[in-house]
């Protein structure tokens, strides 16, 4: 349903056209992730559900992937603007 926005995310992650926010660093480190779990998630990972931001209007997408190790990801990312893909938030399960 939504492999275009995947395939375009993934197309981010490998040239590395992501930002990370403050708050999804953070997240990553409380729940001991690496940047590399984070885009192992995305790279193997599917779309679960498309939310529209109340904020901003935007669409926002939560994926499911696995991490290196092999334990279960979800990173919240979108689409932004200026072409990058922006990691919201990101946690283990």
């Amino acid at each position: 349903m939504f492999d275009r926005i995947l395939k375009s995310m993934r197309e981010k992650i490998r040239k590395r056209e992501y930002i990370m926010t403050l708050h999804a660093e953070e997240e990553m480190d409380n729940d001991e992730l690496t940047i590399y779990d984070v885009e192992c998630g995305i790279l193997n990972g599917k779309i679960l559900e498309r939310q529209r931001d109340k904020d901003f209007a935007e669409w926002k997408y939560k994926v499911n992937g696995q991490t290196i190790s092999g334990g279960e990801v979800e990173v919240i990312t979108k689409l932004s603007p200026t072409g990058k893909l922006v990691i919201i938030t990101v946690y283990k399960l």
